[in-house]
């Protein structure tokens, strides 16, 4: 009986085979490496800016439950103090400091304030933002820089401030709250996505850098996210139009996340100190979309320009007003009933 000869395998095949075993291969390492990472929140310090409202004050719940030491910072001492009092009905401890972190001093004395009180910071969340909406012929430079000032600048202050601790202590976790948005330029939000592309850049550039001293740098760039925060947005042109497509947008439930599942996210990518969360699969989808076909998305992008509101011929489009002062008879409306009930959960009404 004849012998059956062996199957041949031609260079093409070994090639694919040999980048197989090695993405098996780095796969499984990259999941030792995760794993080796992970660390318990119980008795760390965490300083969460941004965090008297919306995905800030999620996180800082979860953050509370974990048995982390929580300390809150955002400008506005009131909404801090309706913070503070949410988590401790919630049985969580937290404390708050009422500062501007776009100037340095500031930022240096939350820093400075969190280590003298708990005596360690050992988790840095950069989640304070701002969101400007309109057509660029209505933004002015000052929307730009004050939008450089909140995403790229405080973040940079802060983290100037903290990694020298971080370094004493032997290590910590620092988490940048970037965007979609900080990833692909989307119409109507030209401050907000140049300042999140910067921070992006910013925060992935200092993460080879801190590796050395086990601090680990995480850029999350969350899709939309039911957090309520339209309603605090500024919004420019005619702007209860921008308001409305905003608000509707953002209650869409295949196209945003509840705001608790999100921060669940980001606290996980923190504990095992990974290099990038994306959140939402339509987010995940857009960049890659992006990096594979960008003259697709830039066409998406300007069909998605021409059904937005133009901007009008009158220099009171360039006054900005903020959500509350948008309404419209679309929004609020049914169409917005998750947003709206997101912003009575998570401390974005006014008082």
């Amino acid at each position: 009986m004849l012998g059956v000869p062996p199957m041949k395998i031609n260079k093409a095949q070994q090639t694919a085979l040999a980048a197989g075993a090695l993405t098996v291969g780095a796969a499984l390492i990259s999941r030792g490496l995760r794993a080796i990472r992970r660390i318990s929140f119980r008795d760390r310090s965490v300083l969460i800016t941004g965090g008297s409202r919306g995905l800030g004050l999620q996180m800082a719940r979860q953050f509370g439950v974990e048995g982390a030491r929580v300390l809150l910072a955002a400008r506005d001492q009131a909404e801090l103090d309706r913070a503070r009092d949410d988590l401790r009905d919630r049985g969580v401890d937290a404390s708050t400091f009422a500062c501007d972190i776009t100037d340095r001093a500031q930022a240096e004395r939350l820093v400075e304030h969190i280590v003298a009180r708990y005596g360690a910071i050992d988790v840095l969340i950069n989640n304070a933002g701002i969101i400007q909406v309109g057509p660029l012929d209505h933004m002015q430079p000052r929307d730009f820089e004050e939008a450089m000032a909140v995403h790229f600048w405080a973040p940079l202050h802060t983290m100037l401030a903290a990694i020298p601790h971080m370094r004493r202590q032997g290590g910590g976790r620092i988490v940048n709250i970037s965007s979609i948005g900080g990833k692909i330029g989307v119409p109507h939000l030209a401050p907000y996505c140049a300042s999140k592309f910067a921070l992006t850049g910013l925060s992935d550039s200092l993460r080879g850098e801190l590796a050395k001293d086990l601090i680990y740098v995480t850029t999350v760039c969350p899709g939309m996210m039911r957090t309520g925060s339209p309603f605090n947005a500024w919004f420019k042109g005619r702007h209860r139009d921008e308001f409305t497509w905003f608000a509707v947008s953002d209650s869409i439930p295949l196209m945003s996340i509840d705001s608790g599942r999100a921060a669940a996210q980001v606290i996980d990518a923190c504990r095992h100190g990974d290099a990038e969360l994306i959140i939402t699969w339509p987010a995940k989808l857009a960049v890659i979309a992006n990096a594979v076909m960008p003259d697709a998305v830039a066409l998406g992008m300007n069909l998605a320009n021409r059904v937005l509101p133009g901007p009008i011929d009158h220099r009171s489009g360039d006054e900005r007003h903020s959500g509350w002062q948008s309404l419209s008879n679309w929004a609020p409306s049914k169409l917005t009933t998750l947003t709206e009930r997101a912003a009575a959960e998570n401390n974005e009404l006014p008082h």
